[in-house]
Order: structure tokens, then C-alpha cells, then sequence
């Protein structure tokens, strides 16, 4: 099917036409980039306090460590409460976060155990508010609008991604590190001011059915689903994969940029950028005409796995950069596909649950592949670090091709929505 440009252009941006969507996008906008711009400031605090690559993955351990161990409760949260009312909480929490790293570092008095606590803290909050936000954007648009919406908010993580590293690494060589922690800080009160902003009539209420039993027979009962219904296990089984051992940005750009490359902090924010600009050029053409196919989850998949493979044999920095947008490219594509695709599929009464175990695969792995990234560069070499980690990644592809071998029915596509959910004063 094709559209012209104008067409094409009113169904990338067509949740924008809701007022509740259009807030808390520009919210979002703001304070994602000062989340990329203190990411970018603290690995680079972690590499000159230490020199290590072994601190580095244990800083990402520790921040992502509490999502392993937290967000599921969080998605029993997520089903539980208002939502909104739990993200201006999380919010608030990771502003005073922020500024409290800002003053240590802008004191002088900054230690490396600092940086290790208040990753913790952060991760901690993080496990509370991923699944009560992936799940809190149908009730924005409503389940017609939600394919359209979940790859928004992808253009929205990954703009930030483009301009969060590379401002952060120029004022890192301008101003200081604390400059970017305390910009963070301030790019809270946006998406504060976002939710504040927000029409409770406007909410999209789906109908919810009472939870039974505690808090734990709870999160049984999501990860009962996501393994006895076959699409939504083949999603968890790439995403287990890819999640642990290739999504490790976080720790994989900066051992790169300091390691192999050898060089500054504003080359290292050109380098996320690069992977942010790729990530939003996917983004941007899912919202358009995107459609959350098998197909496309095994192409980007088998696309980020081949493109990671490259960038561990790259001693170049121009071409490391332009591996780095396709492989934001490859990304965005599979990441997104599948947060759609899992959205369309599970029920409205699980749908924290579910989508804190996609956050769960997705983030709350990191410590494992962070550190073992950090491990094997620091007794290996980076390069050879990452073609492992790769490998493990191909490896994982094969085990969801074989699992989608025995499990054909689940080539069929997810519905395109269900019936519309009547629209009540909610949150």
C-alpha cells in the first residue's frame, strides 16, 4: 500500500492529535534528552574515577540490577493503580536523584561508591515506573491509536538519544560532568508539569477485571500466560537473547569510544548519537507504515545481530559511526515490532504484568550481559568481548527460529485492535 507524502505524514504523527498523548510527548521529549545526557555523564565520571572496564559494567549492574529484581511488582503496580499519580512519584524521585549526583560531582566529593548508590537508587525507581508507563500509553490513545503510539514514543527515546550524548559530551568538555546531572535534573520538571497538565476525561479506560490473590500469585499469573501462549513466548525468548547480551549500549559505546577507538568525550556522544539517528529514522517510518509482522521481528533481529558482529571487528571510527546508525536502524525496528506486537496480543487485565516482563527481558538483563561485557573486556580486550557477545546473540536467533519451526500458528498477526474502550474520567 502507498501514501502520499501528506498521508503519510498525518498517520506518522496521528496520536498527536490527542491532547493527553501531545503533553506528555513533548514531556517525554524534554526529559529523555537529559536522561541520555546524564547516561552520557556517568560512564564517562565512571572512566575517569577508575579507568576501568570492569566498573563500568558493574555501574550498569548495579543501575539495572533492581529492574531484574523489582519489575514485575511493578507490573502488578501497574495494574493495580492509577497510573499517572505512580509516574509523577517515579519522576520526582529520579529529579532528586539527578541533583543529587550533580552537587557531589560539582563539589569535588564524588566517589566511585557514590556513583555505584545512586545507580542503584535510579534503578529502583526505573522498576517501578517502565511498566507503569509502557502500560499507561493505551489509556492515552486507546487501542486503535496504540501501534502508532508505541512507535512514537520510539522517535521520542531515540531524538533524545541524538541530541542527549551530543550536547552532553560537549558540555562535559565545556562546563563539566555535573552539568549534565544537573540538567537531567531539570528536564524533570517537564514531564512533571506534562502529567500535571493532563484531562482525566480524556483517559481511555478499558474494562479491568478484579485481581485476585496477593501480589506474588499476581505475577505468576502473567508469567502463566507469557509461557503457554506461543507469540508472546517467541517474543520473550529473542528478547531474553538479544536483551542481555546485545542491548548493553550503556557499557558496549564507551569501552568502544575509550578502548578501541581512543578517543574524547565529544567523539564518544557523536558515536550514541549516531546510533540515536538510525533509531529514529526507524521510528519514524514504523509510525508511518510499520506493521508488527514475524517477518520483520526475525530481519531486524538477524540484521542487529549481524551489524553488533561488525562493529567488534571495527578499529575505525568512521565506520564504527555508521555501524552504529544501522544498527539503531536494527534496533528500533525489532524493539519496537515487538512492544506492539505484545500489546495488541495480551489482555487489557494483564498488560502491566506482561509488559514488565518485556521490560524484564528487555532492561532488567543488563546486569548479567553488562558485567559479563565488562568481565571479558577487561580480561580479553574489547573487541573479542563483543564478537562473543554477538555470537551468543546468533545463537539465541537460532533457538527462536526453532521454537517458531514448532509453533506455525504463531505466524498469524495480532488483531489490529479491539473494540474500542469507552472513554471515562480516570487517573
Amino acid at each position: 500500500m502507498r501514501f502520499e507524502p501528506r498521508q503519510l505524514a498525518a498517520r506518522q504523527f496521528a496520536s498527536l492529535a490527542n491532547f493527553n498523548y501531545r503533553v506528555y510527548f513533548l514531556g517525554q521529549m524534554v526529559s529523555l534528552i537529559g536522561t541520555w545526557m546524564q547516561t552520557t555523564g556517568q560512564a564517562w565520571l565512571v572512566l575517569q574515577l577508575t579507568g576501568s572496564p570492569l566498573a563500568l559494567g558493574t555501574v550498569t549492574t548495579l543501575q539495572f540490577l533492581p529492574i531484574t529484581v523489582f519489575t514485575l511488582f511493578g507490573g502488578v503496580f501497574a495494574d493495580r493503580l492509577p497510573k499517572r499519580r505512580v509516574l509523577m512519584v517515579t519522576q520526582a524521585a529520579s529529579l532528586v536523584q539527578a541533583a543529587a549526583l550533580g552537587l557531589l560531582v560539582v563539589t569535588g566529593t564524588v566517589e566511585l561508591w557514590h556513583v555505584y548508590v545512586l545507580a542503584l537508587m535510579l534503578g529502583t525507581i526505573n522498576a517501578f515506573d517502565a511498566p507503569v508507563r509502557q502500560s499507561f500509553v493505551v489509556e492515552l490513545v486507546g487501542r486503535e491509536q496504540l501501534p502508532n503510539a508505541v512507535a512514537l514514543n520510539s522517535s521520542i527515546f531515540n531524538s533524545a538519544r541524538v541530541l542527549g550524548p551530543a550536547v552532553g559530551g560537549v558540555l562535559i568538555g565545556v562546563v563539566g560532568m555535573s552539568a549534565t546531572f544537573f540538567v537531567n535534573a531539570a528536564s524533570y520538571v517537564a514531564v512533571l508539569a506534562a502529567y500535571a497538565a493532563m484531562r482525566p476525561a480524556g483517559f481511555h479506560v478499558v474494562a479491568r477485571r478484579s485481581a485476585g490473590g496477593g501480589v506474588f500469585a499476581q505475577v505468576a499469573e502473567g508469567i502463566r500466560y507469557s509461557v503457554r501462549t506461543p507469540q508472546v513466548a517467541f517474543l520473550f525468548i529473542l528478547l531474553a537473547f538479544l536483551g542481555t547480551f546485545g542491548f548493553n549500549f550503556t557499557v558496549v559505546i564507551p569501552l568502544v569510544a575509550e578502548f578501541v577507538l581512543e578517543v574524547g568525550p565529544q567523539q564518544f556522544g557523536l558515536l550514541t548519537s549516531a546510533m540515536g539517528a538510525g533509531s529514529l529514522v526507524a521510528a519514524l517510518v514504523l509510525a508511518g507504515v510499520g506493521r508488527p509482522t514475524v517477518r520483520l521481528l526475525l530481519v531486524s533481529s538477524t540484521a542487529f545481530v549481524v551489524f553488533f558482529a561488525a562493529i567488534a571487528l571495527s578499529p575505525w571510527y568512521a565506520v564504527t559511526a555508521g555501524l552504529l546508525f544501522a544498527l539503531g536502524i536494527a534496533s528500533v525496528s525489532f524493539s519496537t515490532t515487538a512492544n506492539t506486537r505484545l500489546q495488541l496480543l495480551v489482555p487489557d487485565e494483564l498488560r502491566g504484568r506482561v509488559m514488565s516482563i518485556f521490560f524484564l527481558l528487555f532492561a532488567g538483563s543488563t546486569p548479567v550481559g553488562g558485567y559479563i561485557t565488562g568481565v571479558l573486556a577487561e580480561s580479553i580486550g574489547v573487541p573479542a568481548a563483543l564478537a562473543i557477545m554477538a555470537a551468543v546473540c546468533a545463537a539465541g536467533l537460532v533457538v527462536a527460529l526453532a521454537y517458531l519451526a514448532a509453533h506455525r500458528a504463531m505466524l498469524a498477526p495480532p488483531p489490529a485492535s479491539n473494540p474500542a474502550p469507552e472513554t471515562t474520567p480516570a487517573q
